[in-house]
């Protein structure tokens, strides 16, 4: 009953246009006085800061700052150039190619508002030049972005670790097969509507523009080499990873290409600083939820009253997967993570369910909310730059979806599959 009532107040007042953040934050501190009375009020601040100051979370904002640098430094264009050159000979080559840079982008960023906001920008006006209908443009951008949060480095499974004590570099190994078979998936979609389409071959395949554009771009392809090798190497944490995505981004731009656009920079360093301090909010207000439900027990009961139904790993994972689903209609995915996870987490424990299994069943779930209206944060973006209706963008896009939802089913049923390589590199 208490975490209904939780969850009816945090609707109401989200209908009535509180932000998510502030409405965590009095939904948990109006329980807390009912229950417990004003004598718990001066720990609120203490469990606010110790839930936003964890060592982990750093890497969020590094990440988003990362993915600025190559934005403003030329390096998506040099990549975009590049992998134009690779498989623009290929009917529909385009769509292929914004598929393959979304997948690189998603190695540095880790966020698919970054990706697609950013290679969207060339890569869309670019389509529609070519003769794509741009509904086709925005689709096939805004869901391959959703790629971001899949292939590692990604922030969702980074907000996933720390609120499941779960390991952050294990989530990333866990994300690589899945991410892979997807882009593939919408490579292949891609190119199967091409031909029935008879969208245009872009250009003929040269071997001395692919070299051209290589040398150009080589540097930047040394990118994910340098932050996942250190990471899945051992080198660096993930935190200490997202640090030298920076560094390595900088010395690129910088002082190899040096072609840093500053002020174009410095915006999008507001940008990211504004998304994270909706993230870290949230993240406080989070805590006080968290430390009220557990004190109360809510998450054990609930896993007990589920028991008492069934105790089939797959049947919950089903129902869990459903649950996720809707939630992704309504919330970012930070928020649902954040708000959620914690409450879960004892039932996928009872059932005997890897923790790092189900973060990769949770991401997935609320990468296809990025592109479900009526939150769609993706899909929003990639609409506003192509110009499009989201409603016509997502007529195109649900064949796109359906090559997500498959490859969540065969992580959800499959899990052997995704964790292959957590199993041979850590356990």
């Amino acid at each position: 009953m208490t975490l209904l009532l939780m969850i009816a107040g945090l609707f109401a007042l989200i209908l009535i246009d509180v932000p998510i953040a502030i409405a965590l934050g009095v939904v948990a501190v109006t329980a807390m006085l009912l229950t417990q009375g004003a004598d718990i009020l001066p720990n609120v601040a203490l469990v606010m800061y110790d839930g936003a100051t964890k060592f982990p979370l750093l890497a969020i904002p590094m990440f988003i700052l990362a993915g600025a640098i190559m934005n403003a430094s030329g390096i998506s264009r040099r990549l975009i150039a590049f992998a134009s050159a690779l498989l623009g000979f290929v009917r529909g080559g385009l769509a292929i190619v914004n598929i393959g840079v979304s997948m690189f982008f998603a190695e540095i960023s880790g966020s698919a508002v970054a990706d697609v906001a950013a290679t969207g920008s060339i890569l869309i006006p670019a389509m529609k030049r070519r003769g794509y209908p741009k509904a086709f443009a925005a689709a096939v951008t805004s869901s391959s972005a959703t790629i971001a949060v899949i292939i590692p480095p990604s922030i969702p499974m980074i907000l996933y670790g720390v609120m499941s004590d779960s390991s952050i570099v294990q989530l990333f190994v866990a994300g690589i097969i899945p991410g892979v078979l997807g882009g593939l998936g919408m490579m292949s979609l891609s190119y199967w509507m091409a031909r029935r389409q008879n969208w245009p071959v872009e250009e003929i395949f040269a071997l001395s523009k692919l070299w051209t554009t290589f040398k150009e771009a080589s540097w930047a392809l040394v990118l994910p080499v340098i932050i996942l090798g250190g990471i899945f190497g051992g080198l660096v944490t993930a935190t200490e990873g997202a640090g030298l995505a920076v560094a390595a981004a900088l010395l690129i731009g910088g002082v190899v290409y040096r072609d840093l656009d500053w002020p174009f920079l410095k915006q999008a360093i507001i940008e990211g600083g504004l998304q994270t301090a909706v993230v870290m909010l949230l993240v406080a207000s989070s805590a006080l939820v968290g430390v009220y439900l557990t004190e109360q027990q809510v998450p054990q009961k609930l896993a007990v009253a589920i028991l008492q139904w069934t105790d089939d790993r797959y049947a919950v994972l089903a129902l869990l997967n459903v649950f996720f689903l809707l939630i992704g209609l309504f919330l970012h995915s930070a928020a649902a993570i954040i708000l959620v996870v914690p409450v879960v987490m004892p039932l996928v424990t009872a059932v005997g369910i890897d923790p790092v299994h189900f973060g990769l069943v949770v991401t997935l779930n609320l990468g296809i909310g990025q592109q479900t209206p009526p939150v769609a944060s993706v899909l929003i973006t990639a609409c506003s730059i192509a110009k499009a209706n989201i409603w016509e963008v997502s007529k195109v896009n649900i064949y796109f979806i359906s090559v997500l939802f498959a490859i969540l089913m065969m992580v959800t049923y499959l899990p052997a599959i995704p964790m292959s390589l957590v199993e041979f590199f850590y356990r």
